[in-house]
């Protein structure tokens, strides 16, 4: 059977066929320059043109990353500065098709992750009518460092956002040439969890991404503006000083004067291993960002959540977001007796896990101050144990509350629809025998490639990822979530006071009980908006 063929702006590719012979893949398509000498620490520049058919058979490099994080990829790929491409899953068998697109956007604290990674393998999603796009984007100081000296040449006066460029190049890419892989360019959706949330919705936020999409996804994250979590979370952001300080020291300490002397560097002199955190933003607890993040330089992100929200500033976007039942600091029970355990050191990103009486009380006393009475009344313990359970009850209050004020502030200015998720379902977590609906767990149900095979998943998990995949669909093809067959999913409103539980059960379910909805809204008040 031959090979099926594509046109792009730099040249022809030929991809493979799937295990599903009806989907073809293409691989490792570059989508820019290799940014390579003087173009490390420049916005993406377009691909180089290549003669003949391109074999898109073998995904790209994935890009400058620990060794350590690499590896915990379990992705046989190897590691380039040279490595701005991306991968399609296509099963339309014309370009006149013109099917809803899904760009996925990969977490991992903007310091690792592919677009190579297994879990976000898009055949199954192209079988059910997607053309599904992951790809590479700059990470660490290749993709986030910000300095004077770059800004000055930058010619907006901005430096920092190296990465969250490569994503609108993608996009820009996308528009121009997925047709020819029977994709529609009129109906783009672009999804991610974790850090890949964050990006989502920084690019939600930028006028240099206006037009290119469409709908959007940010599965865990979305956060409101005066809630403390979004200044450790992947939402979190840097101001240009803070960025430009950050980055002449990093010079110095890699024996560099100037931006030119670093550009010199091999690339593997800087990678390092080690991931520095931010102590310099409040977060009102333990936990701090990465260093290395998204900068508010006023060109790529011009306005922070406050004044984008408040001004209608957003690209106005149909919005899926939501939060998972064991994150942002919430534990299962089963895992407690491990956390206790061991010893925590601060992750950059990471929530604080609260799983002590002493470690519950003193958490709220440094979070809440005055309010850390009423606090520990509306969350009470007197044992370990309790503790754990309030934390964790704690920190889910305040993750769907948050989400829900967020909701409250973007639809103020957006014609959009909005549809929040809370998930429930606690997957078995591979060889440890614990359960639990953690950070990222997901994503397996969605794209259908948990590790080790669906064969390792009950009836009860077909089901859940037959429901999920098909919510996502739905929202990528039209908007909205729902379709025949599907437990009703309310689109969000103001006053409904309700999330939509996803998992154990599909079901809208309060965000909060009064009481402490009261509580967390005058604590937020209490704090300077983002």
């Amino acid at each position: 059977m031959r090979r099926p063929t594509a046109d792009t702006e730099a040249g022809p590719v030929q991809g493979i066929l799937c295990r599903d012979r009806t989907v073809t893949v293409f691989r490792g398509i570059p989508y820019a320059a290799p940014p390579v000498g003087d173009l490390r620490w420049r916005p993406p520049q377009p691909p180089l043109r290549w003669e003949g058919v391109r074999q898109a058979d073998l995904f790209g490099p994935m890009c400058p990353q620990a060794p350590s994080e690499a590896a915990a990829t379990g992705v046989d790929v190897p590691m380039s500065e040279d490595c701005l491409s991306l991968n399609i899953w296509t099963g339309a068998p014309s370009r006149e098709e013109r099917r809803p697109v899904l760009v996925w956007i990969y977490g991992g604290g903007f310091r690792e992750g592919t677009g190579a990674q297994p879990r976000y393998d898009g055949e199954n999603l192209a079988r059910q009518g997607l053309v599904v796009v992951t790809f590479n984007y700059r990470l660490g100081a290749f993709g986030f460092l910000a300095a004077p000296e770059l800004s000055e040449e930058s010619g907006h006066g901005s430096s920092g956002n190296y990465g969250l460029l490569d994503c609108v190049a993608v996009l820009r890419w996308v528009r121009d040439n997925i047709e020819h892989f029977g994709g529609d360019p009129g109906r783009v959706t672009i999804a991610g969890q974790s850090a890949g949330a964050g990006l989502v919705n920084f690019l939600a936020m930028s006028p240099l991404a206006k037009g290119l999409f469409h709908r959007a996804i940010a599965q865990s994250h979305a956060r409101y503006a005066r809630d403390p979590e979004l200044r450790y979370l992947s939402t979190s952001y840097r101001l240009p000083a803070d960025a430009e300080s950050a980055g002449d020291r990093y010079m110095r300490e890699h024996g560099a004067r100037t931006i030119r002397d670093l550009r010199t560097l091999d690339w593997h002199k800087l990678i390092d291993g080690h991931h520095p955190v931010d102590t310099s933003v409040d977060t009102c607890g333990t936990a701090a960002p990465p260093l290395l993040r998204p900068v508010l330089d006023g060109w790529v992100i011009p306005a922070g959540y406050d004044e984008t929200y408040t001004k209608g500033l957003q690209n106005d976007v149909d919005y899926l977001t939501g939060n998972n039942l064991d994150e942002s600091g919430a534990v299962p029970e089963t895992l407690v007796a491990a956390l206790r355990a061991g010893r925590r050191a601060i992750r950059p990103g990471s929530p604080p896990v609260h799983v002590t009486l002493e470690q519950h009380r003193a958490a709220a006393k440094r979070k809440f101050g005055p309010l850390a009475d009423e606090f520990l009344r509306l969350y009470p313990a007197a044992t370990d144990d309790e503790a754990a359970r309030a934390s964790s009850m704690a920190a889910r209050d305040n993750s769907r509350l948050s989400t829900y004020l967020w909701g409250e502030g973007w639809t103020r200015h957006s014609s959009g629809s909005l549809h929040t998720y809370f998930w429930t379902h606690r997957t078995q977590a591979k060889g440890r025998g614990l359960r639990g609906a953690s950070h990222g767990s997901e994503i397996d149900y969605v794209f259908g490639n948990p590790e080790g095979g669906t064969a390792s998943w009950a009836d009860e998990d077909h089901e859940i990822a037959r429901t999920l995949s098909a919510y996502w669909i739905n929202f990528m093809a039209s908007g909205d979530p729902n379709g025949a067959g599907l437990p009703r999913w309310p689109a969000f409103s103001p006053d409904a006071g309700t999330v939509m539980e996803i998992g154990a059960q599909f079901r809208p379910i309060p965000v909060s009980d009064p009481a402490r909805t009261d509580f967390w809204i005058r604590f937020f008040s209490t704090q300077r908006a983002w």
